[in-house]
Formats: C-alpha cells, sequence, structure tokens
C-alpha cells in the first residue's frame, strides 16, 4: 500500500473553531498535512484521503509549542467557509 502526505499552509483571519479542537484558535497561519493512500488494481494512479491534522498552539502552552491534531477534512472547509464570510474588522 503506497501512502503519500501533502502538506499545505491555510490562513485564518479571525480566531476560529474546528470541531474535534475544544478551544478557540487564533487567527494565522495553519500547517495541515493530509495522508492519502493509493487505489490499489486501477489503470491509473488515483489517491483518497485517510487521514487530515492540522498544526495547532498547544492547549496548556505559553510558548511555541505545537501539537498534531486529527481533524475532518469537511470540517476544515467549513471553518474555512465561515472565516471567509466573516465581515473584516
Amino acid at each position: 500500500m503506497t501512502i503519500r502526505s501533502r502538506k499545505e499552509i491555510v490562513t485564518f483571519r479571525h480566531p476560529f473553531q474546528i470541531r474535534g479542537i475544544d478551544r478557540l484558535l487564533p487567527a494565522g497561519s495553519y500547517e495541515v498535512i493530509t495522508d492519502e493512500e493509493m487505489i490499489e488494481g486501477l489503470s491509473f494512479a488515483s489517491f483518497r484521503r485517510v487521514a487530515t491534522m492540522m498544526m495547532v498552539p498547544a492547549a496548556a502552552s505559553r510558548g511555541s509549542t505545537m501539537e498534531m491534531v486529527s481533524i475532518g477534512s469537511v470540517d476544515l472547509s467549513d471553518a474555512q467557509r465561515i472565516d471567509a464570510s466573516a465581515p473584516n474588522d
């Protein structure tokens, strides 16, 4: 089984919440890692998402400690949509 990981940076202009994380996260840029596995037996390369993780500031830390949390890709899309539709201050 072949697995690949993709990294991207997503930016939130406003503090936000995402299902699966029990606290408000500050506005800023966040690294998102998506793991995908190859679907075997096809005549072309095709992958399916198996995990989405986000690097966020650690809950109990005041420094630069980060933690990787598992999130749903739909939950991330929802948070991005809400952030984009929020009025600018």
